[in-house]
């Protein structure tokens, strides 16, 4: 079975690391990914970063980008801005996100004054703009700071409601998660496609406490099959190959037909996925 694929990449912190990533980009194009996503700083830092992001991805030959705006820390003003200033560069894929404070995952959440008040509010406004297509973040393991798994699908049903075209979901490793997330969902009333996000696992200790803090479980047994190979980084990419093509490969057989990865800028390791999901790269690609 066979499913395509999107990709995420974030802004590099340096000059340097964004003019390598147009050259990540032309590697990434090579699998043909639906679209590249890029992300946008937390409480709307680094505008000018997302910016130059956007244009390296561009740079690299994408046409399909979906570029990301938050809530948190932005009046609508600003906001609406930065969705006018995305139009002119050509962008038409916007993921509308709450966001995370600029004191991290764990920081308490307070919307701005003057800002959109709710992720809903956000994505009605940008589907006011027209010709826009919207996604928008969905949590297989609930959000960690949501009270209640039916409080995330009310939260999921409100953004769906305001124009919502997509969910894609926050990183999972047990897929079971996941496919009782979309069960739930479709009980809710949900209909939008749900599509699973799936992260690479690059440096095992670090990405277990990652997904710690997003809520998300990090089962024994995937850890188990990194056992011995600290400081391997041939073995460890092989090995996280092997376990995305396996949950992907799951997943497609419970219908799934496109997955969305979360690329951390790491081109040697997405396309290794791509290859073991059976995505060619094309010979012309540089």
């Amino acid at each position: 079975m066979s499913v395509s694929v999107s990709f995420e990449v974030f802004p590099p912190k340096t000059a340097a690391g964004i003019d390598q990533l147009a050259n990540t980009t032309r590697r990434l194009l090579a699998v043909r990914p639906n679209y590249i996503s890029v992300t946008y700083g937390a409480g709307g830092t680094d505008r000018d970063r997302s910016f130059a992001a956007i244009d390296a991805v561009q740079q690299g030959g994408a046409t399909d980008i979906a570029s990301h705006v938050t809530c948190v820390g932005q009046s609508r003003d600003d906001i609406d801005h930065t969705i006018d200033d995305y139009a002119a560069l050509g962008v038409r894929h916007v993921v509308a996100l709450r966001g995370d404070p600029p004191g991290g995952i764990d920081a308490p959440y307070e919307p701005h004054p003057e800002g959109y008040q709710t992720t809903a509010d956000l994505v009605a406004a940008i589907k006011q703009r027209a010709g826009f297509d919207v996604s928008v973040s969905a949590y297989p393991e609930r959000h960690p700071q949501s009270p209640s798994d039916a409080h995330d699908l009310d939260v999921l049903a409100a953004k769906v409601d305001a124009g919502a075209d997509r969910a894609i979901t926050q990183m999972f490793f047990d897929n079971a998660h996941y496919l009782r997330f979309v069960e739930r969902a479709h009980a809710r009333g949900i209909d939008v496609p749900i599509v699973p996000g799936i992260f690479p696992i690059h440096a095992p200790g670090a990405v277990a406490r990652f997904a710690a803090r997003c809520g998300a479980s990090f089962p024994d047994t995937v850890a188990e099959r990194f056992a011995g190979l600290e400081g391997d980084q041939e073995s460890t990419y092989r090995v996280a190959a092997e376990l995305c093509g396996e949950q992907v490969d799951e997943l497609a057989r419970n219908g799934v037909e496109h997955v969305h990865i979360y690329t951390l800028n790491r081109p040697d390791l997405t396309l290794a996925v791509c290859k073991r999901l059976g995505l060619q790269e094309r010979a012309d690609a540089s």
